[in-house]
């Protein structure tokens, strides 16, 4: 789980039947420049899933 996950509470009230879903395309930046993530090959893929998310407002200077 990361922070880019949904909370449960707000997918029950976003609850779509299939015909009314659309796809979501995923753009990232890669060496300096944005491509789609349906674009990468099986092992960039799965480096994109492993990604950890930077959070500003968790970072304190102690």
């Amino acid at each position: 789980m990361n922070d880019m996950t949904v909370p449960s509470p707000v997918l029950s009230a976003a609850d779509l039947k299939d015909e009314e879903r659309t796809r979501c395309e995923v753009w990232t930046r890669v060496m300096g420049y944005h491509r789609p993530v349906t674009s990468f090959n099986k092992g960039k893929k799965s480096e994109h899933r492993e990604r950890q998310f930077f959070v500003e407002g968790r970072c304190s200077m102690s």
